[in-house]
């Protein structure tokens, strides 16, 4: 890359979050998911933009939806915008991003639908092609090199409660709720640890891994790819930890996978989910979560809630935003409205 990430930048993709929060945040609870993916997506595109960088989208989430998505390998940044050619003031990036986490929650009105964006240094985001699930596990800074996802359920939830120093029925696991993952709804509840079960929304649930005061210790399960090198981001700035392994849900898939050279029997860890060391995430709540507040309205505008991090400092922000909609909408070509 032409020069190291210096710059914050976090704080420049909060306002990218913030914008696709508040654009999606009108569809909440109206039944249209494409809709509401599509204003989170063009908001979102359309500020990124606006920042000092020629990224590329690494991770571009919809694709195994069919939804609207910032594609894959697409290049975006207010250099590549304004097709000038990269110079040293320009910062070269990969991008991960989820216009809206829970687009399924958005849409029905139910807690804990984020937009989240993270990005590090060109080339060091792993992509998984079109293997579209993982198997996950992630902790917060106390299990970090405690855990493995090759150990049993037990080992892991022992070992995690002595570092800890709690009792094995004293943490909590989340799992996302789908007939693959029964066998880890099974073990868990056998090992006596208390089980949430969520039915949308693995990001979430792995940063709340490494948050204080969000009740969970630790993830267990079959999810999203994409959503895994986005959590492991975030895990990157927080001091947690994560490790996968690709799962093909079929013989095309396992073949796709070895004609592409990916091993399927590999550990994936948090350096190979996301290898760079200047990481830079930053989440906004759209629906009501335990992790953040959602868009609320005013009067006279709109309030959001946001954590912006960053690896390399390993500062973590917390933002509550006023945003005045109508001046906005006045400069801005986002629609706030509907």
């Amino acid at each position: 890359m032409s020069e190291p990430l210096d710059r914050n930048l976090a704080l420049d993709l909060v306002r990218v979050t913030e914008g696709a929060a508040l654009a999606a945040a009108r569809w909440m609870g109206r039944g249209d998911r494409n809709k509401a993916d599509a204003a989170a997506v063009n908001a979102m595109r359309l500020l990124l933009g606006q920042i000092n960088i020629d990224g590329t989208v690494v991770i571009g989430e919809g694709e195994k939806d069919h939804a609207p998505m910032l594609y894959n390998g697409e290049r975006i940044g207010r250099a590549v915008q304004a097709n000038h050619p990269t110079d040293s003031s320009v910062q070269l990036v990969d991008i991960a991003v989820d216009p809206i986490d829970g687009t399924r929650l958005l849409s029905l009105g139910l807690p804990n639908a984020l937009s989240v964006i993270a990005i590090a240094e060109r080339g060091t985001m792993f992509s998984p092609g079109h293997l579209v699930y993982m198997d996950k596990i992630a902790v917060g800074p106390a299990g970090r090199g405690i855990v493995h996802i090759e150990a049993s359920v037990e080992e892991n939830l022992k070992a995690l409660a002595r570092a800890k120093k709690r009792e094995v029925s004293e943490l909590t696991a989340v799992v996302l709720d789908r007939p693959r993952n029964q066998k880890y709804v099974d073990a868990v509840r056998a090992c006596g640890a208390r089980l949430k079960l969520i039915t949308d929304g693995d990001i979430a649930a792995g940063i709340s891994t490494a948050l204080e005061g969000t009740g969970v210790d630790i993830l267990f399960g079959i999810g999203g790819s994409p959503e895994g090198v986005i959590t492991a981001a975030a895990l990157k700035c927080l001091g947690g930890d994560m490790q996968g392994k690709l799962w093909p849900r079929d013989d095309k898939e396992r073949e796709y996978a070895k004609q592409a050279g990916y091993d399927l029997n590999k550990t994936l860890t948090l350096d190979d989910l996301v290898a760079g060391e200047n990481v830079f995430f930053a989440v906004t709540g759209i629906t009501d979560g335990e992790m953040l507040k959602g868009v609320h309205y005013t009067s006279d505008g709109a309030t959001t809630e946001s954590l912006v991090m960053r690896s390399r400092s390993g500062t973590i922000r917390r933002i509550f935003s006023l945003h005045r909609l109508q001046k906005l909408m006045r400069f801005s070509q986002i629609e706030y409205g509907s």
